[in-house]
């Protein structure tokens, strides 16, 4: 980049090879997480262009449009609480990004908003024969949650963080406990079931004879 070219190594005279009309367009993330520093030697190449993180009305508003298209089908129970489950899942979605940092053990722990877009695919993939009330809202939305971020977590006390915010958030918007949503060791749920083993973990396990 700074001389335009580089000498050919397989020729014996090693001649230049001059590059042109070339241009270089490049993504890269802040330092941390696995990812290094780029130098100022290399930046000076570029035209830097950033974007700050969408505020939590803007994230909001998209996700309510989302969900509010593909649920609008769905009961009444089901379509008036999809505002709670947009502003339970930021909430969620906040406090594993600020209690579960990245560190040399936990370095895929990198979360963003393609994560929490996942979470609204799952909801927005299911069926109004299985989702007819609000708490079996609830619980595919557990399930989601568990399903993006708990499988990516290492150890249980990590996954009681995030068991901890979902059942928070699910008692603060829904009037839904911990025994209510997992009523009995396995939820039959879909194509899936879920539940609370005897050490007070979450679990999920795909049905294959479904």
């Amino acid at each position: 980049m700074d001389h335009k070219g580089w000498y050919d190594r397989l020729d014996k005279e090693r001649s230049f090879r001059k590059i042109e009309d070339i241009i270089f367009v490049s993504a890269m993330g802040p330092p941390g997480g696995g990812r290094s520093v780029v130098t100022q030697r290399l930046q000076r190449h570029f035209n830097i262009i950033t974007y700050t993180n969408l505020g939590v009305e803007s994230v909001e508003m998209i996700f309510t449009k989302v969900v509010n298209k593909f649920l609008g089908s769905f009961a009444d129970d089901v379509k008036n609480s999809i505002g709670k489950i947009v502003d339970a899942t930021q909430f969620v979605y906040n406090g594993v990004e600020d209690r579960l940092k990245p560190i040399p053990a936990k370095s895929h722990y990198t979360f963003n908003l393609r994560d929490m877009s996942k979470i609204f695919q799952g909801i927005c993939s299911s069926s109004n024969k299985f989702i007819s009330t609000k708490l079996d809202l609830v619980r595919l939305w557990v399930h989601e949650n568990q399903r993006v971020f708990a499988d990516r977590m290492i150890n249980e006390s990590d996954k009681k963080v995030l068991l901890e915010l979902l059942m928070d958030q699910a008692a603060k918007h829904f009037d839904f406990n911990q025994n209510q949503i997992f009523e009995n060791d396995r939820i039959i749920f879909g194509d899936f079931f879920f539940g609370i083993d005897g050490d007070n973990r979450a679990y999920t396990i795909i049905n294959d004879h479904v």
